[in-house]
């Protein structure tokens, strides 16, 4: 009985209720930091940068172009006629009779009476398809996968007699084709020629500063020397070099390298200052008492003490390396046909008199202009990043 009359009381006795700690989003916040990694941090940093997470899609979209150039060319890149020679740009009509249905005009060439110069007029009374994931040309999709879909195609009919988005060029050339095989090109080159600078860069400058003595005035001289030389003479006179029976792989390889020799000097002169005022610090002393070699020293313990300003410098310097190769073969000095970049696409823009006539031979320019700004954007964010006094 006195169990049960307990047992009542404390059924009928208000509990107290118990407080819940409001969360103290500074607090948490600022725990996350205290155990946070310096790549967690460096990514913190970056997501606010916003210029820079724009930059970084834009370019994460280029590079999806450049793997998959041949599924998004709807026309084999060489295959031309005269008869589409210098075509303007075709528009697609997306709405047919209420719903989507896709669809182009195909384009019929005349004579000009006046002029006697040959003009293309589409004859809106036939209505051409176009459907995605269409048959076409065949590829290598990744170079071993055998394919022949295309994103774009049109039904019942030749795409290079019928699909002109991006227009011809003088030989009749589909633009939009070759502009996705120059962007592999141009995009690849640029990661290739950084890569090997990068390596130039970090070794030379590296032992140049860890060193001292002999070793860094033979490596200060070389780049004094480099940089003393004006650098499209340097251009000229290392593309002139090449053997014009050389292969459009070979040739590639080669601007690749010449690039390179050129674009190691700013990087090693970063990396040798680091190493100067590093090598004095305890960590460095520590690891030489226990006996670490010089090179584990180097990539071991100096180099991933900056790596964050090397990646900042990396991602700057891509750009201008496109910038390169695209002077190079504009001019006529780098790449050159059957290879495709957006410099050789820019060769018919050198006449004025074809431009003129035909602006849309402009067009290459505009992906060079949206990566260089992309690839700005994002070394920026990544040096305001890794910045440890922002």
């Amino acid at each position: 009985m006195a169990d049960e009359l307990m047992a009542d009381i404390e059924e009928k006795t208000p509990r107290p209720v118990e407080a819940v700690p409001a969360g103290n989003p500074k607090k948490d916040d600022s725990e996350k930091i205290a155990v946070a990694t310096q790549w967690q941090l460096m990514w913190w940093r970056f997501r606010k940068h916003k210029l820079a997470m724009i930059g970084t899609i834009v370019l994460v979209l280029f590079y999806l172009v450049s793997f998959g150039a041949d599924f998004l060319a709807y026309v084999d890149p060489e295959e031309s006629e005269a008869q589409r020679s210098l075509m303007a740009p075709q528009p697609i009509h997306w709405f047919d009779e209420g719903g989507f249905r896709p669809y182009v005009h195909p384009q019929i060439g005349r004579r000009d009476p006046i002029t006697f110069k040959r003009v293309y007029v589409p004859d809106i009374k036939v209505k051409v398809p176009v459907e995605f994931f269409s048959h076409g040309f065949p590829y290598k999709f990744l170079g071993f996968i055998p394919m022949d879909i295309h994103f774009l195609g049109v039904k019942n009919a030749r795409p290079a007699e019928t699909l002109f988005l991006f227009g011809t060029d003088m030989q009749g050339r589909d633009i939009w084709s070759r502009l996705m095989y120059g962007t592999r090109t141009s995009m690849t080159i640029g990661l290739v020629s950084v890569a090997m600078s990068l390596l130039l860069g970090i070794t030379l400058g590296g032992f140049s500063g860890y060193f001292g003595g002999i070793m860094d005035a033979i490596v200060q001289r070389i780049i004094e020397i480099l940089r003393s030389i004006p650098t499209i003479p340097l251009w000229m006179g290392l593309a002139a070099a090449l053997p014009s029976s050389w292969s459009v792989n070979q040739i590639y390889f080669a601007i690749t390298v010449i690039i390179s020799l050129i674009g190691w000097t700013e990087l090693a002169r970063v990396v040798r200052g680091r190493f100067i005022s590093l090598r004095q610090e305890d960590f460095i002393m520590a690891a030489e008492i226990l006996g670490c070699s010089k090179p584990r020293i180097i990539f071991r313990h100096m180099v991933p003490s900056f790596v964050s300003h090397i990646i900042a410098a990396t991602t700057l310097a891509i750009p201008a390396m496109i910038i390169s190769e695209t002077s190079l073969s504009f001019l006529g000095l780098g790449l050159r046909p059957p290879a495709i970049s957006w410099g050789v696409l820019l060769q018919d823009a050198q006449n004025i008199q074809a431009l003129v006539i035909s602006p849309w031979l402009l067009i290459p320019s505009i992906p060079i202009i949206i990566a260089v700004l992309a690839f700005n954007f994002m070394g920026d964010g990544i040096r305001d990043a890794a910045d440890p006094y922002g």
